[in-house]
């Protein structure tokens, strides 16, 4: 028994060594500082197949989703290929792929360098999960549970703890909340700068929980530019299809909220590191100039017709999926293409990442 411990504890640390070894950072630390492990919470943004075997509509295990992933494979990654979770281990020299949580195929050496929670239509709202059946904050957060005892299994207390408190925990939520659940469902019950206060608190009280488990550098992502999303130009952009300005303007005064409160956060809880990041105006750059990026389209998605589709309605069966995504910045209707996720993270942790230290 004691022979057969000893073997998986080395395969385990052979199997961490060869990731490392296979994956160079691209991003400069500080001197003397390292992150072991990406852990992300959020949505459709970061899934990387956690909805796979739920009972949702929101999931994307099917072609043409994948179609530029290794080897073409659909995995449930909301885009033609990597999604931003996988960009930002790379780039930290971490691993090549952020894998799911509930990847059955999960090995012990992923769950040390990190995984991600984030369940496809979630929010920081409760009431959007539930709209999308997908696994709430609170469930993503029942998980990181389960997965902290998992790592005092296979590393101890003390090794855990190190992981928790230097590792870049993500946290990507807001877009579903605000296009779905506050457009479609809550509009006629409050104005919008209290629906982003009721986030707000929402989002502060879930860092408070992470900070009780032990983590202490948490980015989270600002809302993007949600009006010019395909799929907000088709619903409610006229027949030009502009970008909508009510949907942008609740993203940026949900944004500037947001800011306050991680800023607040940051005065309470000086041993953390909450660091608000700026995806809407990288975006918007993006969408606004595309000729600096080499982008042609940006105004409707790659599959289908651009127009609508997402998730179900971008299948294998819609003739009109085009044949280079790397002409646009969308892939479907609501999610960017690989190219231009790689594009935003690159310049997000080059300007961020000396705040968590």
């Amino acid at each position: 028994m004691l022979l057969s411990s000893s073997s998986s504890t080395i395969t385990l640390v052979i199997s961490i060594f060869i990731i490392i070894l296979c994956t160079e950072a691209l991003v400069k630390l500080p001197e003397n500082e390292s992150i072991p492990a990406v852990i992300v919470f959020g949505d459709s943004i970061v899934d990387p197949g956690n909805n796979n075997n739920l009972a949702t509509v929101s999931k994307c295990n099917y072609p043409p989703y994948g179609r530029d992933f290794q080897g073409g494979k659909p995995t449930g990654r909301f885009s033609n290929g990597k999604i931003p979770s996988d960009f930002v281990a790379e780039e930290l020299g971490i691993k090549k792929l952020l894998p799911a949580y509930l990847d059955p195929t999960l090995q012990p050496a992923d769950l040390l360098t990190g995984v991600s929670f984030a369940s496809g239509a979630s929010g920081y709202d409760p009431l959007t999960s539930k709209i999308g059946s997908a696994y709430s904050l609170s469930d993503q957060l029942e998980m990181f549970k389960e997965y902290i005892g998992k790592l005092k299994g296979l590393v101890g207390e003390e090794r855990t703890s190190t992981i928790l408190s230097k590792s870049i925990i993500f946290v990507v939520q807001g877009s579903n909340d605000i296009t779905s659940t506050y457009f479609i469902v809550r509009q006629g019950h409050g104005d919008f700068a209290s629906y982003a206060d009721y986030l707000v608190t929402l989002a502060s009280s879930f860092l408070k929980e992470l900070f009780a488990l032990g983590v202490r550098r948490v980015a989270v992502l600002s809302a993007p530019p949600l009006g010019c999303l395909p799929s907000q130009r088709t619903l409610a952009g006229g027949v030009q299809r502009e970008c909508v300005d009510n949907y942008n303007d609740a993203s940026k005064l949900f944004n500037s909220k947001l800011s306050f409160g991680l800023n607040s956060l940051n005065t309470n809880f000086p041993l953390a590191k909450f660091v608000y990041i700026d995806i809407y105006n990288p975006l918007l750059d993006i969408i606004q100039n595309p000729q600096k990026s080499g982008f042609e389209v940006v105004n409707k998605g790659c599959c289908g017709t651009g127009l609508i589709e997402v998730s179900i309605l971008c299948n294998r069966y819609n003739p009109f999926t085009c044949d280079d995504a790397k002409k646009y910045v969308f892939w479907d209707s609501f999610h960017p293409t690989e190219r231009a996720y790689k594009i935003i993270i690159s310049e997000i942790l080059q300007k961020y990442v000396d705040g968590f230290f």
